[in-house]
C-alpha cells in the first residue's frame, strides 16, 4: 500500500510571514495554523541575540557549581595562607587564591547572554570582593582597591560591607585619607552600618584627619 498525502496551497504573507491556506475549510487545520503563527510572533518578541530562543533551562547548574567550587578553593587557599609561618608559602597561597578567583570570574563573565544578569552580577560582586582581600594580603593596594570598588558598583546595597571596608582600607594604606573619609561615609550611608569594621575604619580616618589638622594649626 502506497503512502499518500494531500498537497495544500500554502500562502506566506510577505509582510507578517503568517502562513495560511485561503481555499481550505477545515477547523482543525485552521487551529493548527493559528497556533503556528502565534508561536512565530512570540519568538519574534524575544529579547535575545539574533532572536534566538533561550534553552529550556535558563541557568546552567554545572557552571554555577564550578564557579562556587573555585571560589571555595580560593577561600581555602587564603585560610592556609594564614596558617603558615613562611612568607614564601603565605604568598604562594595568596597568589593561588587570586588565580582561582580570576578563573571563577572568567566563567561568570562569559555566561551565555540569555542567563539572568542578576546571577552574573551577584557572582562577580562576591568574587571581586574576595579577590580584593587576596590582593590586600600581598599589599597590592591599587589592585585591591579596584576590585573592591567594582564589587561595590555591582552590589552597593546592604550586605556588601566588606567590599566597602576593603577599598577604604586600601585608600588608607595608600595615604589617600580624604578619599577614604568620603568613601567610608558613603558606605555607611548606603547601608554599611551593619559592618563594625567599616565603622571602626571611619573612626580611625576621622581621628587621623583631626590630628593632622591640629598639627597644621600649631
Amino acid at each position: 500500500m502506497e503512502d499518500t498525502f494531500t498537497l495544500l496551497p500554502l500562502h506566506l504573507d510577505p509582510a507578517s510571514k503568517a502562513v495560511s491556506i485561503p481555499s481550505l475549510n477545515s477547523p482543525s487545520m485552521t487551529s493548527e495554523l493559528a497556533l503556528l503563527n502565534s508561536t512565530h510572533r512570540a519568538l519574534l518578541t524575544l529579547d535575545t541575540p539574533n532572536s534566538v530562543p533561550p534553552p529550556p533551562l535558563p541557568l546552567n547548574p554545572k557552571r554555577s557549581a564550578a564557579i562556587q567550587k573555585m571560589r571555595e578553593q580560593g577561600n581555602a587557599s587564603l585560610a592556609r595562607k594564614g596558617g603558615t609561618a613562611s612568607v614564601a608559602n603565605s604568598q604562594a597561597h595568596t597568589q593561588e587564591a587570586i588565580k582561582l578567583y580570576s578563573y571563577a570570574l572568567e566563567m561568570a563573565l562569559t555566561r551565555p547572554s540569555w542567563e539572568p544578569a542578576s546571577i552574573v552580577r551577584d557572582e562577580v560582586a562576591i568574587l571581586m570582593s574576595n579577590r580584593a582581600q587576596a590582593h590586600m594580603g600581598l599589599q597590592a593596594w591599587p589592585e585591591a582597591a579596584a576590585d573592591a570598588e567594582t564589587s561595590v558598583e555591582l552590589k552597593p546595597v546592604p550586605g556588601n560591607g566588606k567590599a566597602w571596608w576593603r577599598r577604604g582600607k586600601c585608600l588608607v594604606e595608600m595615604g589617600r585619607w580624604e578619599e577614604a573619609a568620603d568613601w567610608v561615609a558613603k558606605g555607611l550611608e548606603v547601608g554599611g552600618e551593619e559592618s563594625a569594621e567599616l565603622k571602626a575604619l571611619g573612626a580611625e580616618v576621622q581621628s587621623h584627619l583631626t590630628q593632622r589638622k591640629e598639627r597644621e594649626l600649631r
